[in-house]
This record gives structure tokens, C-alpha cells and sequence, in this order.
């Protein structure tokens, strides 16, 4: 276990999720010893452990939602559920020996830059205080539910929660249910939960590009042929990602691969919807991928049957009994499911990160999230975020950016470890050229077409989004560069 005495790490990482279990096992496959993961949870895991609704699962195939260095060879279905995602991450962490880094249930409430020693301090919510050299955020994109403020809700006499808060051993058996929300959570539980509801009525506020997932539960044979001959998981691997890597093309504007992508949803839906005013309903009146593409086989279905209702009148207002819809129509409920996403423009949460001359991470983001590579930020020295502003993927998987990320950032540890007083700053010049150009690729992107998305901030920019494709975004980050930053002495004086 964690020796909880040891106050001071070569490295800090924030966040026991895929992200950060990958940047431990990363710098324990260098011989990087001296680091601590801090994870506010009461087990590993991340978004995976947090989200415990039934049907919950992966909407990227399996072979690519893992680490190259921890293949997950014995998966037992191409796009796997939750249960099986925190097992690998189990593994990853026995087979790296993780755990003796991890500080579960230790959330960090203040992270502050000391121009004085070149360090990091930290505060924990219960008052432990840490020092690190570099600090490494691994918070992830979709990690504070977000519950509109709808008025009367705190009179509803049923219950009300979160998707990623769902109450453990909860039975919808015979139960009045409302989903509001129909987007990527929502497409997967909803079928499980029209299986026990007496009815359930999905509030949806626009509808979604879905297309078909085509679920393959592997055999015991192919199984034991990638155990025994892991060459076989590798290339399934390589030939996946070469196949959702020509899939990005799918979201940019006008290509024959957006016609393509669009005709795919449409033809499932028209399969699977006979019903013309419902299919009506389901059919987005935005570019294809301005939202993300959501894969789904049991979704359209589930509208189908006569215990469900899909309401497209917004929701005005609960009372005792349930919920008032802009028509005044009043839907009798015993319980609603906020399907309704997260609050994604805030990264760190309610972290509070202080960084060169008192400046805080939220006022340097005040007009949106941005970083250099996706992970750092200047005034910020020796912070390297993973699955920061602008590396999420609608189109691949995750997990392959997060690993280029975590070598990167090895490769920047490393440039500095013969100089443990010296501290890394991106130079300005740099990061504002990188955060144009991608902004200015993004013109181009369905990201940026006129619909509401999480991917954009109020100004309707868009900061959760890589621009371009993993092998493009790889040509960039595979390699640290010392000139791109500020070279930091002790006292904040920079070396030329």
C-alpha cells in the first residue's frame, strides 16, 4: 500500500481513471518510482466507476480501448460493458503494481505553483499537505454531472438522480420513469430500463445520429488465439484503427464521407422505425457529427414498445406530481433519470490551481480552455494535463491519445532530471500559434456547425475537440522538444 508518510514526488497525478493508471504504469515501465495517484473515489476506475447505469458500455471497439502495453486480450465482446473495463483497469493496476501509488478517497482541493522552490503544493480535502515536481491532471472531460436548474424540481415527491449516480440496487420494477435527455447515456439505459418500467416517457431536446454497432461477442477459440498468439490482437488492433482513423473524414463539411455517414444513420433508423411521425422525431435537423456520433442496436427499438413514449415538448416545470411540459400537459412520475451530460468546459472542476504570479487556471480559461499539445499552459510550469482541451476523439479511441500524451510527458520528465531545481513553462509564442492554427483547422470541422454540443463553450468555440486525426495528432506530440518552453531556475528566472 501507499506509504502515506512521504510528502514529497517527483510526480503528482490527479485521477485514478484510464488516464491516469496509464501515466503510473508508463513511468513504472521507465524505472520512475517517486510518484503518487490521487483519486478523490473509494476505488479505481474514473468515468467506468462512476457510471454504474445498466447498459453501460463502450461505444469504441475493444481491441483499441486499451493500451497498447496492456493488451486486452481476452475481452469478450468488440464494443465491452463497464464490469469489463474496470477489470482490465484492475489488471492494469496488479500488473504494474499501481495500487501502492494510489491514495483513494483523497480529493485534492488546491494545487499551487511555488516560484520559490520550482514545485508544486498540494491540499487535500482533509488537510494533507503534498509537494510534487510535476503535477499531471488526469481528470478527464465528463467528470461533474450536470442537473439543469429546473423550476420545481426540489417539490418533486419521486426520486431524481444522475445517469453517474445511480442508486445501487435501484428497481424501476412497475414504476413510472422519465428520462430527460436522449443522447449518448441515455441510448443505453433506456432499453434496460423500458424492460422494468410500467412506462417511460424519454424528454428528448434534439435528436441524435445514430448508427448501427453491430455488436460480435468473440468464441472461446478466437479468445485463446489471441492469448496464445497476442500478434492476432495487434493486428485486429492496427486494422481498427486504420479503419476509424479513414472514418474522420465523416466530419468535415461536404465530404462524400459525411453523405456516407449520413446515409448509414438514416437507413437504420428507417430499418428499425417504421413509424413515420416517430421517425420524423428521430431525425436530426443538424450536421452529421456537430454532435457525437452515437452507436446504438436496441435504442429504436426500446421507442418502439408500448410502455415507452418520446416526448419532444420541453420539459417547463415539476410539481409534486411529476413533470409540467410546455404544453401543460402534466406526465404523472415516480421517478426521473437526468440523462442531461456533464459540466464538460470545466476541466478541473472545483479545483482550485494557482499557478506563476498568483494567477489561477480558471481565470486564464475564462474565455475557454486551451493548451499547448492539449496539455500544458503557460504560467503553469511543469503541469502536464492528459485528456485536456481539445484531444477528444469522435471518431477513434481515447486511449490512444491519452498513451501519446503519457510519453510526452515522460519524454519531458526526463529532459529534466539531471536538473532537479529547473522547471519547464511553454513559451506563449508557441502555444498561441498552435491553439490558431487548430482553431482555424476547426472551421472546416462539423465540430464548429451552428448546434448545440458539448464540445463548445458559450462563445461557441470548440475546446473539447482535437481538430484532426490521431495520426496527425501523433506527428505532433511524439516528441518532446525543449525549445518549444521556458527553461525555469529556482527563483522563476528563465534561461535563454
Amino acid at each position: 500500500m501507499l506509504n502515506t508518510a512521504q510528502k514529497h514526488y517527483d510526480i503528482v497525478i490527479l485521477g485514478a481513471g484510464f488516464g491516469g493508471l496509464g501515466m503510473g504504469a508508463q513511468l513504472k515501465m521507465q524505472g520512475i518510482d517517486n510518484f503518487i495517484i490521487l483519486e478523490r473515489g473509494a476505488r479505481i476506475g474514473g468515468v467506468w466507476r462512476d457510471n454504474a447505469y445498466p447498459g453501460a458500455a463502450c461505444d469504441t471497439e475493444s481491441h483499441l480501448y486499451c493500451y497498447s502495453f496492456h493488451p486486452h486480450l481476452r475481452v469478450s465482446k468488440m464494443y465491452a460493458d463497464r464490469d469489463e473495463l474496470l477489470n482490465y483497469m484492475d489488471s492494469l493496476a496488479r500488473r504494474y503494481a499501481l495500487m501502492q501509488h494510489v491514495k483513494l478517497n483523497s480529493e485534492l482541493s488546491q494545487a499551487k505553483w511555488d516560484e520559490q522552490s520550482n514545485t508544486w503544493a498540494f491540499e487535500l480535502a482533509d488537510g494533507t499537505q503534498l509537494q510534487g515536481r510535476f503535477f499531471v491532471p488526469a481528470w478527464g472531460q465528463l467528470n461533474k454531472p450536470a442537473i439543469p436548474a429546473f423550476k420545481g424540481l426540489d417539490s418533486f415527491a419521486g426520486d431524481y438522480f444522475h445517469s453517474a449516480q445511480w442508486p445501487e440496487g435501484l428497481d424501476l420494477t412497475g414504476k413510472k420513469v422519465a428520462s430527460i435527455g436522449a443522447a449518448a447515456s441515455a441510448v443505453q439505459y433506456v432499453p434496460e430500463v423500458a424492460k422494468q418500467a410500467s412506462h417511460l416517457t424519454v424528454f428528448q431536446r434534439s435528436a441524435n445520429w445514430i448508427m448501427p454497432r453491430n455488436q460480435i461477442v468473440f468464441t472461446q477459440a478466437q479468445l485463446d488465439a489471441y492469448s496464445a498468439q497476442p500478434e492476432l490482437f495487434d493486428e485486429s488492433r492496427r486494422t481498427l484503427h486504420a479503419f476509424r482513423e479513414n472514418g474522420f473524414a465523416r466530419t468535415r463539411h461536404g465530404t462524400d464521407a459525411q453523405q456516407e455517414g449520413i446515409k448509414m444513420a438514416a437507413d437504420h433508423l428507417a430499418a428499425q422505425v417504421p413509424d413515420e411521425a416517430l421517425r420524423a422525431k428521430l431525425t436530426p435537423d443538424y450536421e452529421f457529427a456537430c454532435k457525437r456520433i452515437l452507436r446504438s442496436d436496441d435504442y429504436y427499438p426500446a421507442l418502439m414498445r408500448s410502455n415507452v413514449s418520446l416526448e419532444t415538448t420541453g420539459v417547463d416545470h415539476f410539481v409534486p406530481q411529476g413533470i409540467v411540459d410546455k404544453n401543460g400537459e402534466l406526465h404523472e412520475l415516480d421517478t426521473v433519470i437526468f440523462g442531461t451530460g456533464f459540466e464538460s468546459q470545466a476541466f478541473q472542476g472545483d479545483l482550485q490551481v494557482t499557478g506563476a504570479h498568483g494567477q489561477t487556471l480558471h481565470q486564464r480559461w475564462e474565455q475557454g480552455a486551451e493548451a499547448y499539445l492539449g496539455m500544458t499552459v503557460p504560467g503553469f510550469p511543469n503541469m502536464f494535463m492528459i485528456y485536456g482541451p481539445n484531444t477528444n476523439l469522435n471518431h477513434n479511441s481515447i486511449i490512444t491519445m491519452l498513451e501519446i500524451q503519457q510519453r510526452y510527458i515522460i519524454q519531458a520528465v526526463q529532459g529534466l532530471a539531471d536538473n532537479p531545481r529547473t522547471a519547464l513553462d511553454v513559451k506563449v509564442d508557441n502555444f498561441n500559434t498552435y491553439n490558431d492554427s487548430l482553431q482555424t483547422n476547426m472551421q472546416s470541422s462539423a465540430f464548429s456547425s451552428d448546434c448545440s454540443s458539448w464540445y463548445k463553450n458559450a462563445a461557441g468555440k470548440v475546446i473539447n475537440n482535437w481538430s484532426g486525426t490521431v495520426d496527425e495528432y501523433h506527428a505532433l506530440a511524439a516528441d518532446w522538444n525543449v525549445d518549444d518552453y521556458r527553461v525555469l531556475s529556482a527563483k522563476g528566472t528563465a534561461h535563454p
